[in-house]
């Protein structure tokens, strides 16, 4: 009976430790709004589900300074209940970590675009029919390596990554990604390549209290079409945050292609949003896109929205 007992306190024990070293989290995030939308004259009322999602991650210390760590995340409408077509099609992945940096390895969001475009869009973190209409994301995200420095100074990163073609009759992808912060100014860079397409961005945004300034500019070639040349397109971006209210104002032009004539576009944004906790908000905003002739962007689009974001 004393070996008994012994044996089974000294596997709880064990198991016990085994548990304190590795951890997993379940998050996620509920937007849904309602909308007035205007597109190219056809006005519907409708329920729009703005990227929600539920996600698993954790991390194993393996000891050394070593870690091993997962992220799987699948996307959800809101609205209908459905899930998205590839159930973890919005990051499935694998990393290790230590004092090298980070592997990755699986299918996951470019840095790149985390690092520009992603950066600024402050008020619906670049979801919904506010969403950042006209910036060239040409990487492909699955089927990916990927390779994080550490740190290489402080406030510095730098990733780069390369999705393989597999014979399947598809272009290699690469993107590459730097981040900077130097106080209240944080810079960023991007940059892709997919066969003919490729884009590089630059990023600034800056913190004065209670105002938050940012802005990107991006030079795509044939990002949103094959051969369409080239163009330059820019953003900016500014919130005023004051008690649980935010303010928020966004504006973005794209170029005319240098080989697609009346391609020149515009979108502004107007939003407010409303903290109820820290977890969840309400808001409002009102978005607009002016197309060119040549529809380059599914053309003119307006829409007025009330919306609810919920993160667990």
């Amino acid at each position: 009976m004393n070996k008994t007992l012994i044996i089974a306190a000294v596997s709880a024990l064990t198991a016990t430790g085994a548990l304190a070293q590795s951890s997993v989290t379940i998050y996620g995030r509920l937007n849904v709004t309602a909308e007035r939308q205007d597109n190219n004259g056809i006005k519907t009322s409708v329920l729009a589900n703005n990227s929600s999602r539920i996600g698993f991650k954790g991390t194993e210390d393996l000891g050394g300074g070593m870690k091993a760590g997962f992220q799987l995340e699948s996307g959800f409408s809101v609205d209908t209940g459905a899930s998205a077509s590839s159930f973890f099609g919005r990051q499935s992945e694998v990393n290790l970590g230590g004092g090298f940096g980070m592997l990755r390895l699986g299918n996951f969001t470019s840095e790149a675009y985390y690092a520009t475009a992603d950066y600024i869009s402050m008020h619906n973190h670049d979801t919904g029919s506010s969403s950042d209409a006209l910036y060239a994301y040409v990487g492909r995200n699955t089927n990916k390596i990927a390779y994080r420095l550490p740190e290489l100074a402080k406030g510095m990163s730098l990733e780069a990554a390369v999705s393989a073609g597999e014979g399947g009759g598809r272009s290699k992808s690469y993107d590459l990604a730097w981040n900077y912060s130097i106080g209240a100014l944080q810079l960023g860079a991007g940059y892709e390549k997919n066969g003919n397409a490729k884009q590089y961005a630059f990023r600034g945004l800056y913190e004065m209290g209670a105002v938050v300034l940012g802005a990107y500019v991006q030079k795509d070639d044939n990002g949103y079409g094959a051969n369409f040349g080239d163009r330059t397109t820019y953003r900016l971006s500014g919130a005023y945050n004051v008690g649980a209210s935010e303010f928020h104002v966004n504006y973005g032009s794209a170029g005319k292609y240098s080989r697609v004539a009346n391609s020149k576009a515009s979108q502004y944004t107007l939003g407010y949003n409303y903290n109820l906790s820290k977890r969840t908000k309400a808001y409002t905003y009102y978005t607009k896109v002016n197309d060119g002739a040549a529809r380059v962007y599914g053309g003119d689009f307006n829409s007025f929205a009330f919306g609810v974001r919920h993160n667990f």
